[in-house]
């Protein structure tokens, strides 16, 4: 009887043994991939350009750069720096407002700028768009040219409401 007894044991051992690795394993949840939702705008699918205004990423927005033109034509705002700077906000306005967004939330700017002496005309407009304590951190560079020889282009991070 005892080699009986033996296996037995060693079979119900085995059994507890199993049943103790799967409840385990099915406290583990399998670790989420986050969602990522590309997101052209109607403007952008009517002008065959190749990217999407936005992708969200979780609750992040990543804006692509947005330059000065004015609203369903790849003609830019007329009168320099600070026109195209507004306009270029205005169209990042657009893009935050139908994602469920705001300037309050935008957490990160990249200005490219065709010519780095006009910063500060940049500026005076670049600021008006945000709250006095909220402004986004940033980072500004010129570059060689941007696209429609824009004088400014500007992209952006935002957290989604």
């Amino acid at each position: 009887m005892k080699p009986l007894r033996l296996i037995i044991t060693v079979l119900c051992l085995a059994i507890v043994s199993n049943a103790i690795v799967a409840a385990k394993q099915a406290k583990k949840k399998p670790s989420a991939k986050p969602q990522v939702e590309y997101l052209p705008s109607a403007e952008t699918k009517s002008q065959n350009l190749p990217f999407s205004d936005a992708v969200r990423v979780g609750n992040m927005l990543y804006l692509a750069g947005k330059i000065g033109n004015m609203p369903g034509t790849l003609d830019l705002a007329q009168g320099g720096i600070e026109p195209e700077t507004k306009q270029a906000l205005e169209n990042i306005g657009r893009v935050l407002t139908a994602n469920r967004s705001s300037f309050n939330n935008v957490v990160k700017c990249t200005v490219m700028m065709a010519d780095m002496k006009e910063w500060p005309d940049m500026n005076k407009v670049y600021v008006t768009f945000f709250p006095k304590d909220h402004l986004p951190a940033r980072s500004a560079f010129g570059t060689t040219g941007l696209a429609r020889n824009a004088r400014v282009e500007i992209e952006c991070i935002a957290v989604v409401n």
